[in-house]
């Protein structure tokens, strides 16, 4: 989410981070949102807590709702590492199997991007060639702000804004250089677990790929 141009730290000499650290992969100032959504697109969890620079991992590490998945496969009931509880594509496919599993993969992360693009579409504000000329926090609670409304307008069925000429959505969504972050925490024997619950989920939908 953009928020800032290049006389940001100038004017607001307090900001807790230097200017640099908000500059993103993509060259411009942002915060990195991480969302949460659900199938009907409605956002079940914001974090925008961290500067543009920070990557993905870190963010996913630090947010709250890891531990709560984490004691959900435990009680037994996604640039990120992979974990029983999370499963990533495959690096390199190799087998039909691989190949198939990482296109199923695939086709559920366009819900998210799909959910970005609207709440984009929606509040204009969170355009990346738009700014928000205030500091980082009360540019968190703006972010937070929307993704309130935009839940409030998925469940009231609220129509898309009507469209005058072609918009550039930038969906936010930048790969990540060198591969995840691997968390200490959870290395080892999760890393192991995570493998050969990909690798059952991945031939589950290899013998069914035709009933789906």
């Amino acid at each position: 989410m953009n928020f800032m141009n290049n006389w940001f730290s100038r004017l607001y000499p307090f900001n807790a981070n230097p200017e640099y650290i908000y500059i993103n992969r993509k060259g411009y100032h942002s915060i990195n949102v991480q969302l949460i959504c659900d199938a009907k697109l409605r956002i079940l969890n914001v974090n925008a807590l961290f500067p543009g620079s920070t990557n993905d991992s870190f963010i996913w590490n630090s947010c709250d709702v890891l531990p709560v998945v984490e004691q959900l496969y435990t009680n037994g009931d996604s640039g990120y590492a992979l974990r029983p509880w999370l499963l990533t594509p495959f690096n390199n496919p190799v087998t039909d199997v691989e190949q198939y599993y990482n296109k199923m993969k695939m086709s559920t992360r366009s819900i998210i991007e799909r959910c970005n693009g609207i709440l984009k579409m929606r509040f204009r504000c969170l355009l990346r060639h738009r700014f928000l000329h205030y500091h980082p926090e009360k540019c968190t609670k703006i972010i937070k702000a929307c993704t309130v409304l935009h839940n409030i307008c998925i469940t009231n069925n609220v129509p898309l804004p009507v469209e005058e000429g072609p918009i550039d959505i930038d969906m936010g969504i930048i790969q990540q250089q060198g591969g995840p972050i691997i968390d200490q925490r959870f290395a080892g024997n999760d890393l192991v677990q995570g493998r050969q619950v990909r690798s059952i989920v991945a031939n589950y939908l290899q013998r069914n790929r035709l009933h789906l």
